[in-house]
């Protein structure tokens, strides 16, 4: 099952980070300290599926959810990744509603999709599935796993609504740097263009009582868009929080 599901049908906000530092330790730590969620960058970092399979384990064992943001929109990307164990798949440079069918068609069993049956990791490869049947086995999957859209294309943007009805999407997830850059005002966050586009996709994701996720490269503004009504934030990145971090050791001890 899904913890983070879990939480969010309690009305409880979950909290994560992007992961590129490509390390089993740095996975356990990111568990250790306390996130949620864990989202292994397949897009912008150098991952494939076999190494991603690792830090997968690493998050089970520390009780953190590993979602995983998939290199392209395609059959093979949707599939390897939920074979291996991932929870939940952010999908990148979505344009239409047809691109989120196709990604329900190839992420969900039936018969909500078609996605290929295979007794992978998550069920022991074959031998968790216990007095389950295969249909049982199906639909438990298809309420564990998590597929999120991005938002971070004006052709999303414009079909919200639609995206957020349709069944087998469990979320959207926002990416403001390239949202902003697709609106014409790279980086201007608080262009009240932006900010309306914002409250649209939480009035989107509330209305089909769906959680809006989003990335926020600080605490400032993770806190911001709770407040505007997000549940899920995905704060930095792991590499990143490790620099600042030891930035900000280096200037007390200077």
């Amino acid at each position: 099952m899904n913890s983070i599901k879990d939480k969010l049908t309690a009305g409880k906000a979950v909290y994560g980070s992007f992961f590129e530092l490509g390390s089993g330790a740095a996975m356990e730590a990111m568990g250790i300290a306390g996130l949620d969620f864990a989202i292994i960058d397949c897009e912008h970092g150098p991952f494939n599926p076999q190494v991603t399979m690792e830090w997968v384990r690493a998050a089970e064992v520390r009780n953190i959810v590993p979602f995983a943001r998939i290199q392209e929109i395609s059959r093979a990307s949707v599939l390897k990744m939920l074979d291996i164990g991932v929870k939940g798949l952010i999908v990148p440079c979505v344009h239409s509603v047809e691109e989120v069918k196709d990604l329900i068609k190839w992420a969900k069993y039936a018969p909500m999709g078609e996605r290929g049956f295979f007794t992978a990791r998550p069920a022991g490869y074959g031998h968790d599935l216990g007095d389950a049947s295969i249909s049982q086995y199906m639909e438990s999957t298809n309420k564990g796993n998590m597929l999120i859209p991005q938002c971070e294309t004006l052709g999303a943007l414009n079909v919200i609504e639609e995206i957020m009805g349709l069944k087998g999407v469990d979320g959207i997830f926002v990416g403001p740097f390239d949202l902003s850059i697709a609106m014409g005002i790279p980086g201007d966050f608080h262009n009240p263009k932006f900010q309306q586009a914002l409250d649209r996709i939480v009035k989107a994701a509330k209305n089909e009582n769906k959680p809006a996720f989003i990335y926020a490269p600080n605490t400032l503004a993770a806190k911001e868009q709770m407040e505007r009504g997000y549940q899920g934030i995905a704060i930095s990145m792991d590499v990143g929080i490790l620099i600042d971090g030891y930035k900000s050791l280096l200037a007390q001890l200077k």
